[in-house]
């Protein structure tokens, strides 16, 4: 089967997923979105409202946001797959272990059918679950941002960079610069790992 095939059935199995009460307020599950063969994928939280009602990623403010990030990078983001931890609309913005813990199965499918080169992940929860999936430790964002970690499992061998969620720079908007900097010297990291474009 194709990797396209492979998420599509996926996504099927998502859309009737009941594993915690998220499902329930959902408007639209919001899955994820690029190629199947993106060698860059980029994890979030979960939706907000604006995704919920899209059923897409990152369409909301932080999403605007982003798209500017990824031009600093000088990524295109139409070549770059696009999800989050939870697939299902977070009313308080916030998950929960038991949600988490609900959902990630779903993310870790996708990242053995997708194999990623390099995963930026945006924000604590997605840092957090990926760095510990491969025997890291998880630490405070303000150590870790911007920083390039080696990993490898049976099937798998890539690269995590932990990022401040663009989010952070609308509650936080003194971090807008500190964000730009970071995507601006992932820019560079990427060129040298001939993962630019």
């Amino acid at each position: 089967m194709t990797r396209e095939i492979l998420l599509e059935n996926l996504r099927r199995e998502a859309e009737g997923c009941r594993r915690c009460a998220l499902w329930k307020t959902r408007n639209r599950l919001v899955f994820g979105e690029g190629p199947a063969d993106a060698k860059i994928m980029l994890i979030g939280l979960g939706p907000g409202k604006r995704e919920n009602l899209q059923g897409r990623p990152f369409v909301g403010a932080a999403g605007k946001f982003l798209d500017q990030l990824l031009a600093e990078a000088g990524l295109n983001r139409g070549r770059i797959y696009i999800t989050n931890v939870v697939k299902c609309f977070l009313p308080e913005n916030k998950a929960s272990e038991e949600q988490v813990e609900a959902c990630t199965p779903y993310l870790n499918q996708q990242v053995e059918i997708i194999q990623p080169k390099l995963i930026i992940a945006l924000g604590n929860v997605a840092a957090c679950y990926l760095l510990e999936k491969f025997g890291l430790r998880c630490e405070a964002m303000e150590r870790v941002h911007g920083r390039v970690y080696e990993v490898s499992s049976l099937t798998l061998s890539l690269r995590i960079v932990p990022m401040y969620h663009p989010a952070s720079a609308l509650r936080s908007p003194g971090l807008r610069g500190e964000l730009m900097k970071d995507w601006r010297e992932l820019g560079k990291t990427l060129k040298d790992l001939g993962l630019a474009g």
